[in-house]
């Protein structure tokens, strides 16, 4: 948690085997973790993918560089954005609902307060597959909610090939060659 109680985020542009960025909200003592391939957008037409993927320490937050080839996840990571997130959902009775709840309901809406981005977001989850007694693996959608903080006349994800790190200024090219691992880095 911040400072002043608020939950944190964040948001890495991961260059592994396949590009994707890692969406990471911090509940409950941990940062629970999708993958969304396209990356997040803050235009509401844009329902993103979000495949949920193993819970992270709360100091990985702040990672960025080169994961070595022979460790899980290998490639490079910049932070995209960061920041703080409050949840917005409630029980049948008006009253604050836990976030940890709202996800395990499996749909939880909160409000990003980022470095790029702002505004209320939910996180959706459904089945992949259709056969009644095998749903499939678990699955979200990452939604940007049509407020005033949404785009709605351009692409709401940036090229993660030239995006810039919200911590360092640093693009993922940079990063890997400040850590030695040149034009084969990812």
């Amino acid at each position: 948690m911040s400072s002043d109680g608020a939950q944190r985020f964040v948001v890495q542009i991961h260059d592994a085997r396949r590009m994707h960025f890692d969406f990471r909200l911090e509940v409950d003592g941990v940062l629970r973790s999708w993958a969304v391939p396209r990356g997040p957008s803050d235009n509401p037409r844009d329902k993103r993918l979000a495949v949920p993927t193993d819970d992270h320490p709360l100091s990985y937050r702040t990672f960025e560089g080169v994961i070595p080839a022979d460790e899980q996840g290998s490639g490079t990571v910049i932070v995209w954005d960061q920041g703080t997130y409050r949840p917005l959902g409630h029980a049948p009775d008006g009253s604050p609902l836990p976030f940890g709840e709202s996800l395990e309901r499996g749909h939880a809406t909160f409000w990003l307060d980022g470095a790029k981005l702002h505004g209320e977001f939910a996180l959706t989850r459904f089945r992949v597959g259709d056969e009644e007694d095998n749903p499939g693996p678990e699955a979200w959608l990452l939604i940007k909610a049509n407020d005033r903080q949404a785009v709605r006349d351009r692409p709401g994800t940036p090229d993660p090939r030239h995006a810039r790190s919200a911590r360092s200024g640093r693009t993922l090219h940079q990063v890997a060659l400040a850590e030695g691992h040149g034009e084969d880095a990812g």
